[in-house]
């Protein structure tokens, strides 16, 4: 009896540590939309609660779950830093509770933008916007003494992105991740078009490098991850923010349709949809 017992016990360990180690079916319908504001989509119609993520009912991953037929919890917040995957954001009003709550086994996609925020980017367009389209406030502010403060900050969130990635595959350990990098904010060549992008023109090289730099480490990430990669950019070039108002997927310091400053409109989130669902098929 003892040893039928045993046999039964250890039989019973090694099922248990078997179903342990297999990972969880994803539901390929169910999509988890991650993010910060190029994801959330401040201020285009319709804004969803918690009201303090300024987050839309037709932003990328809401569009691009839809044409896929699939169900999502979209829970992307404005102003959201890699801390918020798995801490409270505490917009207002709101707040939004740590992202990562939405993961779960079955979680079949996931999207994920993340890292403007840890560097500050709206803070460094902001800075370096100038009255004066020959000075060169970046210069001043972001490169003292031959450093480079902007790199410096790319390569300090590269870690915690990896982290965001490695968190997402713990908790949603059968789903598709999809990176998605930053639209356009910029032209492609030249020196930018003050002043309705009142940038100064030897500062806009720069900062086209500095977002280039960003998306190419979130590109970095995504791969070392198994991740695939969105690639807005590319799909937004020739569509920045200093193009006509039907043209452009990105908002100037002033905005002509309902759309946050120096974000995309409408017509930015409908446009990367598709990148982003060829990503997620």
């Amino acid at each position: 009896m003892r040893i039928r017992t045993r046999l039964a016990a250890a039989l019973a360990t090694t099922v248990a540590a078997t179903a342990a180690a297999v990972p969880a079916t994803a539901d390929a319908q169910q999509w988890v939309g991650l993010g910060d504001s190029f994801a959330a989509g401040p201020l285009i119609p319709t804004q969803l609660p918690p009201y303090g993520c300024l987050k839309s009912s037709q932003n990328f991953a809401r569009q691009a779950a839809a044409s896929l037929g699939r169900t999502i919890s979209d829970v992307s917040c404005s102003g959201a830093k890699t801390t918020h995957m798995t801490a409270q954001q505490n917009v207002d009003p709101g707040p939004n509770p740590p992202q990562f709550n939405a993961l779960n086994g079955g979680v079949g996609t996931v999207t994920l933008q993340i890292g403007g925020n840890d560097i500050g980017f709206s803070e460094i367009l902001q800075e370096c916007v100038t009255y004066n389209p020959f000075d060169s406030p970046c210069d001043e502010d972001y490169r003292p003494s031959g450093r480079d403060v902007i790199s410096e900050r790319i390569t300090a969130t590269a870690p915690l992105v990896a982290q965001v990635l490695q968190g997402i595959r713990a908790r949603a350990p059968a789903a598709r991740i999809v990176v998605v990098n930053y639209a356009a904010i910029l032209p492609e060549t030249g020196s930018g078009c003050w002043p309705q992008v009142p940038l100064a023109f030897s500062d806009v090289p720069y900062l086209r490098a500095k977002q280039k730099q960003l998306n190419a480490m979130l590109a970095t990430q995504a791969s070392l991850a198994g991740a695939r990669l969105a690639d807005a950019y590319t799909a937004s070039i020739g569509k920045d923010a200093c193009k006509g108002s039907g043209t452009r997927w990105v908002e100037p310091l002033v905005p002509g349709t309902s759309a946050a400053p120096f974000h995309p409109n409408l017509r930015g989130m409908t446009g990367i949809a598709p990148v982003v669902a060829a990503q997620a098929r």
